[in-house]
Protein backbone atom coordinates (compact mmCIF):
# COMPACT_ATOMS: atom_id res chain seq x y z
CA UNK A 1 0.00 0.00 0.00
CA UNK A 2 1.23 3.45 -0.86
CA UNK A 3 -0.59 6.60 0.16
CA UNK A 4 -2.07 8.67 -2.66
CA UNK A 5 0.52 11.41 -2.12
CA UNK A 6 3.29 8.98 -3.08
CA UNK A 7 1.77 8.57 -6.55
CA UNK A 8 4.07 11.42 -7.62
CA UNK A 9 7.00 9.03 -7.25
CA UNK A 10 8.08 5.75 -8.74
CA UNK A 11 6.85 2.86 -6.66
CA UNK A 12 7.21 -0.88 -6.48
CA UNK A 13 5.93 -3.71 -4.32
CA UNK A 14 7.88 -4.91 -1.31
CA UNK A 15 10.08 -7.96 -1.71
CA UNK A 16 10.91 -10.62 0.85
CA UNK A 17 14.35 -10.28 2.43
CA UNK A 18 14.74 -6.51 2.04
CA UNK A 19 15.04 -3.92 4.77
CA UNK A 20 13.06 -0.70 4.47
CA UNK A 21 13.44 2.75 5.98
CA UNK A 22 10.61 5.18 6.66
CA UNK A 23 11.60 8.21 4.58
CA UNK A 24 10.15 11.71 4.22
CA UNK A 25 9.66 12.38 0.51
CA UNK A 26 9.93 15.95 -0.87
CA UNK A 27 6.09 16.12 -0.82
CA UNK A 28 6.28 15.78 2.98
CA UNK A 29 4.69 12.32 3.01
CA UNK A 30 6.39 9.52 4.89
CA UNK A 31 6.75 6.23 3.04
CA UNK A 32 9.08 3.25 2.92
CA UNK A 33 12.17 3.08 0.71
CA UNK A 34 14.74 0.34 0.17
CA UNK A 35 18.47 0.83 0.45
CA UNK A 36 19.83 4.05 -0.97
CA UNK A 37 17.00 4.53 -3.48
CA UNK A 38 15.09 7.38 -1.82
CA UNK A 39 13.19 8.17 -5.04
CA UNK A 40 11.15 4.96 -5.17
CA UNK A 41 8.35 4.29 -2.70
CA UNK A 42 8.07 0.68 -1.61
CA UNK A 43 4.45 -0.40 -1.16
CA UNK A 44 3.88 -2.91 1.63
CA UNK A 45 0.72 -5.01 1.37
CA UNK A 46 -2.06 -4.87 3.95
CA UNK A 47 -1.65 -7.54 6.64
CA UNK A 48 2.12 -7.79 6.16
CA UNK A 49 3.74 -8.58 9.53
CA UNK A 50 6.61 -6.19 10.24
CA UNK A 51 9.47 -5.84 12.70
CA UNK A 52 10.01 -2.10 13.29
CA UNK A 53 13.15 -0.69 14.92
CA UNK A 54 14.27 2.84 15.72
CA UNK A 55 10.99 4.14 17.09
CA UNK A 56 11.82 7.46 18.78
CA UNK A 57 10.93 8.33 22.37
CA UNK A 58 8.07 10.71 21.48
CA UNK A 59 6.33 8.00 19.45
CA UNK A 60 7.04 5.41 22.16
CA UNK A 61 5.33 7.59 24.78
CA UNK A 62 2.42 8.57 22.52
CA UNK A 63 1.49 4.99 21.60
CA UNK A 64 2.87 3.00 24.55
CA UNK A 65 5.41 1.06 22.50
CA UNK A 66 9.13 0.36 22.77
CA UNK A 67 12.00 1.25 20.44
CA UNK A 68 11.45 -2.04 18.55
CA UNK A 69 8.02 -3.55 17.97
CA UNK A 70 6.14 -5.99 15.80
CA UNK A 71 3.27 -4.51 13.82
CA UNK A 72 0.84 -5.31 11.02
CA UNK A 73 0.52 -3.08 7.96
CA UNK A 74 -3.03 -1.78 7.65
CA UNK A 75 -5.10 0.89 5.96
CA UNK A 76 -7.33 3.20 7.99
CA UNK A 77 -10.59 4.62 6.72
CA UNK A 78 -10.20 8.31 6.02
CA UNK A 79 -11.80 11.11 4.09
CA UNK A 80 -10.83 11.33 0.41
CA UNK A 81 -7.30 12.58 -0.19
CA UNK A 82 -6.13 11.84 3.34
CA UNK A 83 -3.31 9.54 4.39
CA UNK A 84 -4.43 5.98 5.11
CA UNK A 85 -1.34 3.78 5.39
CA UNK A 86 -0.85 2.71 8.99
CA UNK A 87 0.53 0.04 11.28
CA UNK A 88 -1.29 -1.81 14.06
CA UNK A 89 0.97 -2.50 17.02
CA UNK A 90 0.60 -5.61 19.17
CA UNK A 91 -1.02 -3.44 21.89
CA UNK A 92 -3.85 -2.59 19.45
CA UNK A 93 -2.88 1.00 18.65
CA UNK A 94 -3.37 1.79 14.96
CA UNK A 95 -1.02 4.56 13.89
CA UNK A 96 -0.70 6.35 10.56
CA UNK A 97 2.78 6.14 9.06
CA UNK A 98 2.64 9.94 9.09
CA UNK A 99 2.59 9.85 12.90
CA UNK A 100 5.81 7.80 13.12
CA UNK A 101 9.34 9.12 12.90
CA UNK A 102 11.43 9.08 9.75
CA UNK A 103 14.34 6.66 10.00
CA UNK A 104 12.40 3.72 11.43
CA UNK A 105 13.55 0.51 9.79
CA UNK A 106 11.20 -2.29 8.87
CA UNK A 107 11.68 -5.91 7.94
CA UNK A 108 8.89 -8.11 6.71
CA UNK A 109 8.35 -10.99 9.10
CA UNK A 110 5.51 -12.46 7.00
CA UNK A 111 3.53 -11.51 3.92
CA UNK A 112 -0.22 -12.19 3.68
CA UNK A 113 0.52 -15.01 1.24
CA UNK A 114 2.60 -16.70 3.97
CA UNK A 115 -0.37 -16.89 6.29
CA UNK A 116 -2.48 -19.98 5.65
CA UNK A 117 -5.90 -20.19 7.19
CA UNK A 118 -6.53 -23.59 8.72
CA UNK A 119 -10.12 -24.70 9.08
CA UNK A 120 -10.97 -27.83 11.06
CA UNK A 121 -12.48 -30.78 9.21
CA UNK A 122 -16.09 -31.48 10.17
CA UNK A 123 -15.61 -35.19 10.13
CA UNK A 124 -12.47 -37.33 10.11
CA UNK A 125 -13.99 -39.34 7.23
CA UNK A 126 -13.61 -36.24 5.02
CA UNK A 127 -9.86 -36.49 5.50
CA UNK A 128 -9.77 -40.24 4.83
CA UNK A 129 -12.10 -40.11 1.82
CA UNK A 130 -10.30 -37.16 0.20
Amino acid sequence: MCDYSLELYRSRPAARGEQYTLHRFPSGTLGFVAGLDCNTAVCLPADARLRLEGINEAVQRAFDVGPAETAVMTRLDAAPHAHRDAVRFANGHEVLLQSLNAGITAEIAALPSDLVEITPARDRRELVDA
